[in-house]
């Protein structure tokens, strides 16, 4: 550990083996696992078709760069564009390189138009990545400190408040886009208004904007569509994703429609790695898998279930301030801080997260048995109960 840097702090445990929904460590102790790997493996742990397809494509060829065309990028592009009704793909290693895209194309597009200083609207409570872009994106000062001077050309209002959206354009006549998350997974699971998003898109074709979407942690199923817009009847003209699009493989794809399909053009972007056809091999797999296995539906019904069993089972619990989530991401806020939690999950066979210090946050996988979620209701009302 000594040759590692300390960016993650003192690790206890190591986990060396895992399948379906549960991850053993390297003593033999099995865990239910209701992170997923920060809702990565939403298909599970070395679920076969995945295996199936990583192995197939190392056998065969790795990576050639983008100097030339790869079948799996445009395969796993045309099944992306199928699910989400955008037009244009961008494929990255992870979701940080993604919203980087999705910054560069709202800024190209406000200095095509003309317009000085393009700025972007962002929340309060965001999170958007660690790099310099993506960090001065995000809404939490305790990640940013130390990494002054940001980079300029956000301007920060409170989620899930509309109202504060129409004054900043009253004030900002240099607003290009909105980059916004359809749910605030590190900022506590928060779950705006029902009509947000459309307020949002609305607001956005008033003034010209792109309205982009940070599907990160919602894409690939987690809140029981595909991506979380479709709840809302809505289009974006930008969104992004990665996380669960690999199951475990690193790639993130920005997607584009209308006016922001375009505005990237040869020169203006790039990757070496990005798009390869290992990775882009493991989406494939990963969306084929949540298509014949109707797992984006098994998403949504259990999600449901959770939600209202832990309703249920914490109802007018003097510690509990709130339960809320949307299909696959559910949080429980607690009246004080509480990371010690998960540590006690761990010593009741059950790997959990606490975010926003004060709640816990589930991702399980979509193919936890009805017997592994009443397990996991079960537990985590345990370690609330006895917090």
């Amino acid at each position: 550990m000594a040759t590692l840097m300390n960016t993650y702090g003192t690790r206890t445990l190591t986990l060396t083996k895992g399948a379906g929904s549960r991850v053993w460590d390297d003593q033999g102790k099995s865990y239910l696992d209701a992170i997923s790997g920060i809702a990565v493996c939403g298909l599970g742990h070395a679920h076969p078709a995945v295996t199936a397809a990583i192995s197939q494509q190392a056998a065969t060829l790795l990576h050639v760069s983008n100097l030339y065309n790869i079948p799996q990028q445009q395969r796993l592009a045309d099944l992306l564009i199928e699910q989400s009704g955008m037009q244009k793909a961008f494929f990255s290693n992870s979701g940080a390189e993604a919203n980087e895209a999705a910054i560069k194309i709202a800024r190209k597009y406000g200095n095509d138009k003309g317009v000085k200083n393009p700025a972007i609207i962002v929340m309060a409570n965001s999170f958007h990545g660690r790099t310099l872009a993506t960090l001065s994106a995000t809404g939490n000062s305790k990640v940013q400190i130390g990494f002054e001077p940001l980079v300029e050309g956000f301007i920060r209002v409170p989620y899930n408040d509309v109202a504060a959206v129409e004054a900043a354009a009253n004030e900002h006549a240099n607003i290009v886009a909105i980059l916004v998350e359809p749910v605030q997974g590190e900022g506590g699971v928060r779950v705006p208004a029902a009509d947000y998003l459309n307020q949002l898109r609305a607001i956005c074709d008033a003034h010209d904007w792109l309205l982009m979407l940070d599907e990160i942690q919602t894409g690939n199923g987690r809140t029981g569509t595909y991506f979380a817009f479709q709840h809302n009847g809505i289009l974006p003209d930008v969104v992004t994703t990665a996380k669960g699009l690999g199951n475990g493989m690193p790639i993130g794809a920005c997607l584009a429609a209308g006016k922001a399909a375009d505005v990237l053009q040869p020169g203006n972007h790039g990757t070496t790695f990005g798009g390869n056809p290992l990775a882009c091999s493991a989406g494939i797999a990963v969306i084929e898998t949540l298509k014949a296995e109707n797992l984006v539906a098994r998403a949504r019904h259990l999600g449901d279930k959770l939600l209202a069993d832990f309703k249920a089972a914490l109802a007018n619990h003097p510690k509990v301030v709130d339960i809320r989530g949307k299909g696959l991401m559910i949080g429980i806020e607690l009246n004080a801080p509480c990371p010690e939690l998960v540590e006690k999950g761990r010593a009741k066979g059950i790997l959990i997260n606490v975010t926003s210090v004060n709640t816990i946050r589930l991702l399980p996988t979509f193919i936890l048995t009805d017997a592994e979620a009443e397990e996991l209701v079960t537990k985590v009302v345990e370690l609330v109960t006895e917090f």
